[in-house]
């Protein structure tokens, strides 16, 4: 069913596809003209051409100067595999919000979209895991590869190097979900589709610095991916645009389960923010707080980023950046088949809008000045 707040590009790209899908349009036959679908869509006419250059990248139609569009001719009978290369995949929750509907967008065009999973194997095991499928892939002939680069394991980027290797010797094209195979600043030559960590991340410490707080730390797990890189960058780029000089005595890459660690970046002072690099680490930081007896949100406080479900179930509802799930498996899967139609473009950074969510885990006591 479309989603009616969608873009109107959208809408009408989502009617085309699904009508040649239905059969209502057969293989070869034309598609109205522009003009007629300007006044069917009530559409301006370079909305309406942005539909059908979409159509165009993913092989459901052709157009022909001055002739019009054609269902291409093997619209029926082409169907492709595509393959997901997603280590721990059960486990990630965002993920599997991204992946699923990248699976809806497959088979609304008839193609096929094969899950590979690692949750059954240790964590020291995903990187094998994951050149495991790439492998099968390769054995398999699919079309593509979507690739979230290894993370939290011994030896990943010598895994991510053979996975995305496996794939260019044999001609697969890879589209990178969430995260790139190099540490900001360095940029891999994929596309990679996600969001703008260090902007995302910025704007939320710019926020929580505008409602008050002024002592800000930043919290990761250590092995993490180049995301968390980027996120640490935007936190800086915030305390500086504060004018808060950035101290690496303020971040802190440890276990948030380990209560050493947790004591030692909390020392002896209290009402402090403490930024985690995702709503995991945010969650398990806030239940260490709570046994060693350190309240959230009275003594310290803190945020996480992605927003998964349970995020605003936690006894203390959690401060976190929002990521559009569904709008980042939907356009990973139109930049696979843009890259599929033109395989020389250079790789792009494909970036959907994020949204900072506040809750209770960051309210400031009332007996605390701004």
């Amino acid at each position: 069913m479309a989603d009616r707040d969608a873009p109107k590009h959208v809408l009408i790209h989502d009617a085309i596809a699904q009508a040649i899908a239905a059969g209502d349009y057969a293989p070869g036959q034309q598609l109205p003209t522009e003009k007629e679908l300007v006044r069917t869509f009530k559409a301006s006419r370079p909305t309406v051409a942005r539909a059908m250059q979409r159509l165009v990248a993913e092989g459901l139609i052709d157009r022909r100067a001055g002739a019009g569009s054609f269902v291409k001719r093997s619209t029926s009978t082409a169907t492709q595999l595509f393959g997901l290369i997603i280590p721990g995949l059960g486990e990630k929750e965002l993920m599997q919000s991204i992946c699923a509907q990248m699976a809806r967008e497959a088979e609304a065009r008839h193609h096929t979209l094969v899950w590979g999973d690692a949750t059954d194997l240790p964590s020291d095991d995903l990187g094998n895991r994951a050149i495991e499928l790439a492998k099968r892939y390769v054995g398999m002939r699919v079309a593509g590869v979507f690739f979230a680069p290894v993370e939290f394991a011994s030896g990943k980027d010598a895994v991510n190097r053979k996975v995305v290797e496996l794939c260019d010797t044999n001609g697969i094209p890879v589209v990178l979900l969430d995260r790139d195979l190099t540490v900001y600043p360095h940029r891999s030559r994929y596309d990679l589709v996600g969001i703008d960590n260090r902007r995302a991340m910025c704007t939320l410490v710019t926020q929580l610095i505008d409602h008050g707080d002024t002592k800000v730390e930043f919290v990761a797990r250590p092995l993490s991916a180049p995301t968390v890189t980027l996120r640490l960058a935007g936190y800086r780029d915030a305390l500086r645009d504060a004018g808060m000089e950035p101290s690496s005595n303020n971040v802190h890459f440890g276990d948030p389960d380990d209560h050493g660690f947790v004591r030692r970046i909390l020392g002896s002072h209290r009402d402090r923010t403490f930024v985690c690099a995702n709503d995991l680490t945010a969650a398990r930081l806030m239940h260490t707080f709570e046994e060693i007896g350190v309240a959230v949100p009275d003594d310290v406080r803190v945020t996480g980023f992605d927003d998964v479900a349970y995020a605003h179930l936690l006894r203390v509802p959690l401060t976190t950046v929002r990521q559009p799930a569904q709008a980042i498996g939907s356009a990973a899967v139109r930049a696979m088949f843009e890259r599929l139609n033109d395989s020389d473009t250079p790789g792009r950074d494909i970036f959907l809008p994020t949204s900072v969510v506040l809750r209770r885990s960051t309210w400031r006591p009332r007996n605390r000045s701004k």
